[in-house]
């Protein structure tokens, strides 16, 4: 058995060993689990991963390896990877490179042989909290130290959103949407463009006068890391926006929304990540398979006299996934509805948006 070169160290002690793939570096962040079967390339390309590292709990991750058609975002942004059993040879005739070399590329630390199942169930007893990915000489002295003076950053939104607008077309278009970029997932965009809207994609900060002057026909609040309460700027956004056009969150959008219309949030124990969330609908009395990301949750007795209608709850813990203002034609959903590579179930969330504009007064 060869020996151990890599091992994580979370903030109250607790210690993995294992060895190292893609980028050979240290690194702290938040730990989280990520329920998912398969979408791994999906994950460590989703923006809303800033600055957190992931655990699946799947145990084999990378043997279909990465393809070039299946990112959710250009540059990648999350803070690292930790897995049971690393597959470095992939059997997939669309596969371009291995899982290890574009995390490499793009300087994500990654470790595998960990016992994915212990460390999965201490994050859920204990929460998310610092880890540290590094060499297996660190000690844990150093390391604590480390984990100990590291603040949390509080720009990831700022990180992942486009420094200036650009544009998704597409053939024979009814419809323009202006999508407030805080990390959106290029799915989200097809999606758009799959219902014939033309996007155009605009940073987290540009102001209500230019998002006007582009003449949207409905505005979309992406997904996105960290903690709503933190991107002040959207959120006066959507106060001066709401009632004047139709407008659609996903994710992190869902809570800023909220925000806006005087709702608060909070941040859940170990949030919710993967695609097996079963969601009621309560407008159907149907229960919705759903994917999954955030850490934070509105909270439902703030939303009294805010004018927003509780849409959708999740079976798991009660907590709120989806808010609508009939008045105002706004509405939003915690998980995300443009899931790649699945499930599907709430797909009929984008043509609810073309209504809301097919309809407008």
């Amino acid at each position: 058995m060869k020996e151990f070169n890599k091992k994580i160290i979370l903030e109250d002690g607790e210690e993995y060993l294992g060895y190292g793939f893609g980028a050979d570096i240290e690194a702290i962040c938040e730990i989280v689990f990520n329920t998912s079967m398969v979408g791994y390339q999906e994950i460590v390309s989703d923006p809303s991963y800033t600055y957190q590292a992931v655990v699946m709990t799947y145990p084999l991750i990378g043997n279909y390896g990465i393809t070039d058609d299946d990112y959710e975002t250009k540059q990648p942004t999350i803070g690292g990877l930790i897995v049971r059993e690393y597959n470095d040879l992939p059997s997939n005739f669309r596969y371009t490179k291995t899982l290890s070399e574009y995390l490499e590329e793009n300087d994500i630390p990654a470790i595998y042989g960990v016992d994915t199942r212990k460390l999965t169930r201490s994050i859920r007893d204990k929460g998310s909290r610092k880890v540290i990915i590094t060499d297996i000489n660190t000690s844990k002295e150093d390391a604590l130290e480390k984990l100990k003076k590291y603040v949390p950053l509080k720009d990831a939104v700022s990180k992942v959103s486009c420094k200036k607008k650009w544009y998704s077309r597409t053939a024979n278009a009814k419809f323009n949407i202006v999508a407030v970029d805080c990390g959106i997932k290029l799915n989200i965009i097809r999606s758009l463009n799959k219902r014939g809207c033309n996007v155009t994609v605009v940073p987290y900060n540009t102001p209500y006068e230019k998002i006007i002057d582009l003449k949207p026909d409905g505005i979309f609040l992406s997904n996105g890391p960290g903690d709503p309460e933190d991107v002040t700027e959207v959120i006066e956004l959507v106060k001066k926006l709401r009632g004047k056009y139709p407008i659609f969150g996903i994710c992190l959008g869902h809570q800023m929304i909220s925000l806006a219309y005087g709702a608060k949030t909070y941040k859940l124990k170990f949030g919710h990540r993967g695609g097996n969330h079963p969601v009621l609908n309560l407008k159907t009395d149907k229960i919705e398979i759903t994917s999954q990301n955030h850490s934070y949750a509105v909270d439902e007795k703030s939303l009294k006299g805010t004018g927003l209608e509780v849409t959708h709850k999740n079976i798991l813990d009660n907590t709120i996934e989806g808010v609508q203002c009939i008045k105002d034609k706004v509405f939003s959903v915690q998980y995300h509805p443009e899931s790649a590579p699945g499930p599907q179930d709430s797909s009929y969330l984008f043509d609810q948006f073309i209504n809301l504009m097919k309809n407008r007064d």
